[in-house]
């Protein structure tokens, strides 16, 4: 079971050899068994690495980010085939009814919600709290009248203040993108490795947004980062800060009556998920609960 977050920095080389990602920094050389490692951040441009140890990193499904000069995400690695028997399940996923995607993003978006009410009871928000536990009884079939929307501003302006908007430019924001786009990213390895297409979405349907699929599946999720950003509240956002983001998924939540890291966590959620799509039955959905 892969666990490990593997963050590349400065000037480095990066080899395969023997089933081993090899890291050679000037005179150190380190190992690391490449079925231990679940996601490779590669987060300077002076880092080069073979075309051996890309390939042997897609067969084993390990997420590989790439960050830009500014050391943030840019790209990711993704597979042609994520599955032996892709081609049916793509066929099955243009199948899927929009009854089956509806209901299943109804659980989302209510489960979304639900957990935004518990860390805002946690932040000792009451009254906010209550008006996002009101927003799920009001919620309808595929949120046709968006409480999602409406109950991530009041959920916004609660934690960072009456003034704050998603659109601003500021640490929090900065903080916040980062930590989703690596979810985005995870999530966009579990559905690819399990031989769906992260473009056919049950909600989020942008012609300009490639990972539809995994912005619907990764929802609930947020919450960890925003619980984290919350505890972190940052002045200032550089790599001690992304760091703390990164390894998050190596934190562990409680899923299917077990503990489990966030990243293993998120497999057996995208597995659910798509049992439940595949057979149109709801109660087959597995959610986290915060280890806390």
């Amino acid at each position: 079971m892969s666990w490990r977050t593997v963050v590349i920095t400065g000037c480095a080389k990066l080899d395969y050899k023997m089933d081993y990602l090899v890291v050679r920094k000037q005179d150190e050389t380190k190992r690391v068994h490449l079925s231990e490692i679940g996601l490779l951040m590669i987060e300077s441009t002076a880092v080069s690495l073979t075309v051996v140890l890309l390939c042997e990193l897609t067969k084993r499904k390990v997420k590989v980010i790439f960050c830009d000069e500014q050391h943030n995400p840019h790209s990711e690695l993704l597979p042609y085939y994520g599955s032996h028997d892709t081609s049916i399940k793509i066929k099955r996923q243009i199948g899927w009814s929009d009854s089956s995607k509806k209901a299943v993003w109804t659980e989302i978006v209510a489960e979304k919600i639900r957990k935004q009410a518990l860390h805002l009871e946690e932040r000792g928000c009451y009254q906010q709290a209550d008006t996002l536990k009101q927003y799920i009884k009001e919620l309808s079939f595929g949120d046709e009248t968006n409480r999602e929307g409406h109950a991530a501003k009041v959920y916004f302006n609660a934690l960072f203040g009456m003034d704050f908007s998603r659109s601003q430019e500021n640490s929090v924001n900065a903080a916040l993108n980062y930590g989703y786009g690596i979810l985005l990213s995870y999530f966009n390895r579990e559905i690819t490795a399990s031989g769906y297409m992260t473009q056919l979405g049950l909600f989020h349907d942008n012609m300009f947004n490639q990972f539809n699929l995994a912005s619907d599946f990764m929802e609930p999720f947020r919450i960890l980062v925003d619980k984290k950003v919350w505890e972190m509240s940052p002045v200032k956002f550089e790599r001690e800060e992304k760091m703390e983001l990164v390894y998050l998924l190596s934190e562990n939540v409680e899923i299917d009556g077990k503990y489990h890291y966030v990243s293993n966590a998120i497999k057996i959620y995208c597995r659910s998920l798509f049992d439940a799509l595949n057979e149109g039955d709801i109660s087959l959905i597995r959610f986290y609960r915060d280890e806390l």
